[in-house]
């Protein structure tokens, strides 16, 4: 199915309890298999179900959840889904507003390709990716992939969600950074505002047999983890298969 593409963030229609169409975004660095935005639920007239806890790496905060009888994109269809609910959407630009989130367990039996160049998605049960593959990227926890800094090994996060190249935990940037770090204002996540610095690092950075250099990365003291961002992502093909947790990216 085709995506289009806002600040690197991919965004689909999707049909949910068999309305058409709703805005939603694909973010890999969500888990479960969706999110529903307070406009969905009051489009649906969707009553609460549950309470559960939703963390964004900082702090965790309780949010209400609904079920949705099905979600469909593309004709991969999911039915009967409990998802978190609030307002994610509500401070955005026009551009940039959704109904719900498509997150990674969405695609946790087949293989997902996110073609960033031609702006479509494909999933298919039947194709996989091979982990015995040189070029493949394993991993345990999803989706941390193994990337270099420079001399330093280490693993990043693959997030479509994220609109950055790359965002680094200070004592990261202490360890690879070589410039001066400028005030880059304040980032938000989900339960959390949080002040950013920003700066260039020459790197190489090396994700499988992609080297990228001199990337702007997004710095703060308050994330444990590095994070691959969307502005990294958009001019490559990315295939996930959680089957096999396996990860190919491609220039």
């Amino acid at each position: 199915m085709p995506f289009e593409v806002i600040d690197g963030r991919i965004y689909v229609q999707a049909k949910v309890n068999h309305k058409d169409s709703f805005r939603f975004a694909v973010d890999t660095g969500a888990s479960g298999m969706a999110r529903a935005d307070s406009s969905l639920v009051s489009a649906l007239g969707l009553k609460p179900h549950a309470q559960a806890d939703n963390s964004d790496g900082v702090k965790t905060a309780k949010v209400e959840t609904v079920i949705l009888d099905s979600v469909e994109i593309g004709g991969l269809t999911r039915r009967g889904i409990e998802v978190a609910t609030r307002d994610y959407s509500g401070k955005k630009v026009a551009a940039e507003k959704f109904q719900g989130i498509i997150a990674r367990d969405f695609f946790n039996d087949g293989l997902l390709v996110i073609d960033y160049p031609r702006k479509t998605l494909h999933f298919s049960r039947s194709l996989a990716l091979d982990p015995a593959d040189r070029k493949i990227l394993r991993y345990e926890r999803p989706f941390r992939i193994p990337i270099s800094i420079g001399n330093l090994q280490t693993e990043g996060n693959l997030d479509t969600g994220a609109n950055v190249a790359f965002m680094l935990p200070m004592s990261t940037f202490l360890k690879v950074g070589d410039k001066p770090l400028e005030s880059a204002g304040n980032g938000t996540l989900a339960n959390t505002v949080i002040s950013t610095g920003e700066s260039i690092v020459h790197g190489p950075f090396r994700l499988g047999d992609i080297l990228l250099q001199d990337q702007r990365v997004r710095v703060s003291d308050r994330i444990g983890e590095i994070y691959v961002g969307a502005h990294t992502l958009r001019n490559m093909t990315v295939m996930i298969d959680q089957r096999t947790k396996s990860i190919a990216l491609c220039q």
